[in-house]
């Protein structure tokens, strides 16, 4: 019981933490709020993924420098209705995701928009790009995910995306986690060197 209750403290916290990022009207200080928050999450919250003598707790999560022209408002672009596509997460059972459309990368190649059947739903946008297993997990890495609070805004039709943004997935720290990894359509040459990296 403890366990899920602080699993429920750490996703309030990191809906928190989007929050505030939403409400500077700077994207590079949100963007500095976002790097304070989750290193306080992982240096010392029940919940992380961190073992207890990673120095990443001591030191921060690395980042690639703030690039602005790496933020841009996307259309949602429509997508062929197709099969669901479902991955295996372990104590969270069996996730189904939906392609719900795609988005056009002003700095080349596209990312399938997913939204999933679990938890109520929600956006799910990984990303594998050119520093995968060079810079960057090889697994990729995540840029938006609402059903656990990851989300930057947009409208009716469009997503606000910020590769700056982009984080490791849980597994990336702690084999106990079983992560939805970024499938074909949601893989881009193209290096982001922008976000969280290794």
């Amino acid at each position: 019981m403890i366990s899920s209750l602080t699993l429920v403290d750490w996703r309030q916290r990191v809906a928190g933490l989007y929050d505030a990022v939403r409400a500077q009207p700077d994207p590079h200080a949100g963007w500095d709020l976002w790097r304070t928050g989750r290193d306080d999450l992982f240096a010392s919250h029940p919940q992380t993924p961190l073992a207890a003598d990673d120095p990443l707790r001591d030191s921060g999560l690395p980042y690639w420098p703030y690039h602005p022209a790496l933020r841009f408002d996307v259309e949602l672009e429509p997508v062929p209705e197709s099969e669901p596509r479902l991955v295996d997460a372990g104590d969270d059972g069996t996730i189904q995701m939906h392609p719900i459309g795609r988005a056009v990368l002003p700095i080349g190649g596209t990312l399938d928009v997913w939204w999933l059947r679990q938890y109520g739903g929600g956006i799910f946008i990984p990303l594998r790009d050119g520093t995968a297993g060079d810079g960057s997990y090889g697994g990729g890495r995540y840029l938006l995910d609402t059903a656990k609070g990851a989300w930057l805004g947009g409208t009716d039709r469009t997503l606000t995306l910020d590769l700056n943004f982009a984080y490791h997935p849980s597994c990336r720290y702690d084999p106990r986690w079983q992560c939805p990894l970024a499938p074909p359509g949601n893989t881009i040459d193209v290096r982001v060197e922008a976000g969280e990296r290794l």
